[in-house]
């Protein structure tokens, strides 16, 4: 079996990382260089940082930041956030992150997937879908930072995702975003049945057995968290020894 990888979230808005509940009630939580080196001296697999700021000057800076975290990093590190075009994301891969993800602009228009995925590889293109539980009991695919509900269901884009050219895909339930309640296991391990690359495990990761749960349950392979590591509540070092107690494959840096 694969070794499941753990994937530390840094939520970047002009230059510092936040973190909110549900996406909103965001805070300051330090800067992205700096945490992005320790979460990977502590043994981190890969990294994701995504630019939340909305304004072009955003996006510019975000670009410059790349280039900074590639100097420091020595681990593999996704970006994303405003990549709308195949010029965006040209423009990340050049600045030095290692895959990017694409969110909403890849569900207005699908084709951005296959013309990245055309010019670099999939193994370079994570499409990321934050989906929201609604009372149908349908799993609604949202936009814009999960403030708008398109008519996008999850599993159907997931599957048309991997078709046009996706090679991870990192699923957020927008329901246990930021809570530290869980995951929704069973979703998780629908999604697996239904697409044949990676998943990423994204929203709700409170404690060892959560993670644990969603990598075993969930059928994941890989679980990434924020709240967790950046309040200090678990080392990635203690959670990759917890989850190996639990018979569950991980990489230990020591």
């Amino acid at each position: 079996m694969l070794a499941k990888r753990i994937i530390p979230c840094l939520d970047v808005k002009n230059g510092r990382t936040v973190k909110g509940v549900n996406f909103v009630g965001l805070t300051d939580v330090g800067d992205p260089v700096e945490l992005g080196a320790r979460y990977a001296q502590e043994g981190a697999d890969e990294l994701v940082f995504l630019d939340i700021s909305a304004s072009l000057e955003g996006r510019n800076t975000f670009a410059q930041l790349v280039g900074r975290i590639a100097d420091r990093l020595n681990i593999p590190f996704t970006v994303g956030g405003g990549i709308s075009t195949l010029e965006d994301a040209s423009r990340l891969l050049d600045a030095g992150a290692d895959k990017i993800t694409v969110n909403s602009a890849a569900v207005h228009n699908p084709k951005l997937i296959s013309e990245i995925a055309t010019r670099y590889g999939s193994q370079f293109v994570v499409v990321a879908i934050d989906a929201r539980l609604t009372d149908d009991g349908i799993w609604h695919v949202t936009t814009h930072g999960g403030s708008r509900l398109s008519e996008r269901e999850l599993f159907s884009w997931a599957r048309e995702s991997e078709q046009m050219g996706a090679g991870e895909i990192m699923f957020t339930s927008m329901n246990h975003d930021g809570t530290r309640s869980g995951y929704p296991c069973e979703t998780f391990a629908r999604l697996a049945e239904e697409i044949n690359i990676p998943i990423i495990a994204s929203g709700g990761a409170g404690s060892v057995g959560d993670i644990a749960d969603v990598l075993t349950t969930g059928k994941a392979d890989a679980a990434l968290a924020a709240s967790i590591f950046h309040y200090g509540e678990i080392s990635i070092c203690d959670l990759k020894k917890g989850l190996q107690s639990r018979g569950i494959p991980v990489r230990l840096h020591i």
